[in-house]
């Protein structure tokens, strides 16, 4: 028999799960789990965070490193972090020795590529001199750049969405598929087009100061007038201006924050977000990277960016990737939350995702659907929380104290992305919709009030208010204290056309 008789085998993990198991790996577990059983049952059980797989015993792959590490592409999809850990752990000689075995098979070079990509660490092994080019990750499964930038040592396309610095990565599943096909840019330019030039900029005026207040209020903040106006100036020139770069983000910072907490760069301490449970009792939500690694990362997370603007990636999942990777990085010490916010509307305003001279009030979605943003949030935050070793002192200081940086550099940010896609359909069809139907039928009636009693808008506008606050009729006091000049058939007659615009 030889090493890879399934006879002989151990049947049970195969892929990461096996490896995860040989190598005993702090991770964050892949959404893939894959087991090998002789029972010759094919199976998929729904599980916590993802799937787990069986397979007859027809799949096992082989004992040795190599085996695995190649089933695990072949099956368990491109985990960037756990490949990173592993490449620490598994023997150089086993693995030059799997890929001397296979020099053009297409999983031993692209697992080539990636220990070099992913340690920085040049092998034993000359470039290829022969061979198609193949992409790196499949463009079927997972969102690339394109074109792909070639690597002729293992004939590969690079077609990932950053480089070691920072590299998320999202897959293709049949939720974002249903969002893209759903052609969303396009159903807005439909919806905006029924509407009149005037009408879209009084509407955008509201809005910008819509997105403005939630996004403070999502986190409990109530700024004084002046940071709400300077964050609607931003909004007003994220359609214009690319503000994804180390001092654009930090005037953002600067310009959203009470000025007694303005940074003059990156955070310098180590931060997390939290809450008071008790006296000296802290109740940790989510642990942000160690002050030292964000250098590398946050010009990892803006190369990306850069990347994926040239790469034609979907401007949505670049707005995931970017908006979420920043508050997941979290680089400064306040503000990061609306930043993170602010950003997606930079990205999808620069990438045209949205008609010229309209936005998207995302953070009034996010405010309504509290649950669903908490849940987009711990999709990550949750699975890194118990990797991360730590301690706090009595002056609610913490210091990690194991490496962590991997975690961070490498996220599968697909919940993430299907989250933002729901966010923004349901803005479409909600705050946005809801606002521009309301303004022309508030046009509608002033026009139809005007024709009954010539009165100064003021006055219209003010008639206007107390119906709808008052189930579409003027009270009684009102109309003592405000319209005593009107006669009973002029208010009937008002009051109705309140009632057909609005209902």
């Amino acid at each position: 028999m030889t090493e890879n008789d399934p006879d002989k085998a151990a049947f049970g993990p195969a892929g990461y799960a096996a490896l995860i198991q040989r190598y005993d790996l702090d991770v964050m577990p892949n959404r893939h789990k894959s087991l090998v059983t002789a029972d010759g049952v094919h199976k998929i059980v729904e599980t916590e965070g993802g799937i787990e797989e069986i397979y007859p015993k027809k799949y096992w792959p082989g004992n040795t490193p190599g085996d695995h590490l190649e089933f695990a592409l072949k099956y368990d999809g491109t985990n960037l972090a756990i490949l990173a850990g592993l490449f620490q752990k598994v023997g150089k000689e086993d693995f030059l020795s799997y890929l001397r075995s296979k020099p053009t098979g297409k999983y031993a070079r692209r697992l080539w590529f990636l220990f070099e990509f992913l340690t920085g660490e040049r092998l034993p092994l000359d470039n290829l001199k022969q061979g198609n080019y193949i992409d790196l990750l499949e463009s079927a499964e997972y969102y690339t750049v394109q074109p792909a930038r070639r690597v002729q040592r293992q004939r590969v396309n690079d077609n990932l969405l950053g480089d070691r610095r920072f590299c998320p990565t999202i897959r293709r599943t049949e939720a974002l598929t249903h969002f893209e096909n759903a052609d969303m840019p396009e159903q807005c330019r439909k919806l905006v087009s029924t509407y009149s030039p005037e009408l879209l900029k009084r509407a955008l005026g509201y809005l910008y100061t819509k997105e403005t207040k939630s996004s403070f209020e999502i986190e409990n903040v109530n700024p004084a007038s002046n940071r709400t106006e300077r964050f609607v100036a931003l909004l007003q020139r994220a359609e214009k201006e690319d503000f994804c770069g180390k001092t654009q983000l930090i005037e953002v910072q600067n310009r959203i924050v009470d000025p007694r907490f303005q940074d003059s760069d990156y955070r310098s301490t180590q931060n997390y977000v939290g809450e008071t449970v008790a006296p000296q009792r802290e109740k940790i939500h989510f642990i942000c990277p160690k002050p030292e690694d964000l250098p590398a990362l946050m010009e990892g997370l803006i190369s990306a960016h850069q990347r994926m603007n040239a790469g034609g990636v979907s401007p949505v999942i670049q707005a995931a990737a970017i908006a979420y990777g920043f508050v997941f990085l979290h680089p400064f010490e306040d503000g990061n939350g609306r930043i993170h916010r602010f950003l997606i509307h930079n990205i999808l305003a620069r990438r045209g995702f949205t008609p010229e001279g309209v936005m998207f009030p995302v953070s009034a979605s996010m405010l309504k659907n509290p649950m669903d943003y908490d849940a987009s949030l711990e999709a990550f935050s949750r699975w890194i929380l118990p990797l991360v070793e730590y301690s706090i002192d009595e002056d609610g200081r913490m210091t990690v104290h194991n490496e962590t940086a991997v975690w961070y550099r490498y996220i599968d940010l697909t919940p993430q992305a299907e989250a933002l896609f729901g966010f923004i359909e349901r803005t479409m069809h909600t705050e946005l919709a809801v606002e521009l139907t309301f303004l022309a039928n508030y046009d509608k009636t002033k026009k139809a009030i005007q024709m009954i009693v010539d009165m100064p808008d003021r006055r219209i506008d003010l008639f206007i208010r107390f119906c709808l606050q008052n189930e579409g009729r003027l009270s009684k006091r009102k109309r003592t204290g405000h319209f005593h000049f009107l006669t009973d058939a002029e208010i009937v007659r008002m009051e109705e056309a309140v009632q057909s615009a609005f209902g």
